[in-house]
């Protein structure tokens, strides 16, 4: 991981530079800085609306007793959408500028979900309402896990 961060920091702003004087060169210089003020703006603006709508949804999800996964990744990827906007370069507005798509956050999202897993604390009450245990010595399940009732935790006071 740390290689692969070192490779972005050091080939991304080669991209950005690369870019900048192809740019200066057809456009001119004061267009090319004008265009990085406008996809600025335009992102502030648009993660400005986006990001109203995604707390929103976030705040209903949370109302109706639903976990807001998707609309939390959604929240952090505008963010740093946002992120890109505000550096100054058109690749990382490019990548910014993806990242309000939601079919791409949809698409990052279903990939991170095949990586990572998530644990609440509804679903372990969930499965300790659904599964109480008779005995009162920890149930060690097949995974290797061991299920302590409340009287079987030493730590508690």
């Amino acid at each position: 991981m740390g290689r692969f961060l070192f490779a972005l920091f050091l080939v991304v702003p080669i991209i950005e530079i690369a870019i900048f004087v192809a740019m200066g060169g057809i456009i001119g210089f004061w267009w090319t800085m004008g265009g990085v003020v406008f996809t600025a703006l335009l992102g502030s603006y648009l993660l400005r609306m986006q990001g109203f709508a995604v707390w929103t949804d976030v705040q209903g999800k949370m109302r109706a007793g639903q976990f807001p996964g998707q609309s939390i990744v959604d929240g952090i990827m505008l963010a740093i959408a946002g992120a890109l906007l505000l550096t100054p370069g058109f690749f990382t507005d490019a990548v910014g500028f993806a990242l309000f798509v939601p079919q791409v956050r949809y698409f990052i999202f279903e990939q991170l979900r095949k990586r990572v897993s998530v644990v609440s604390a509804t679903s372990y009450s969930q499965y300790s309402a659904h599964h109480p245990s008779s005995n009162s010595q920890p149930e060690r399940q097949e995974d290797g896990i061991i299920d302590l009732d409340d009287e079987n935790w030493r730590g508690k006071s």
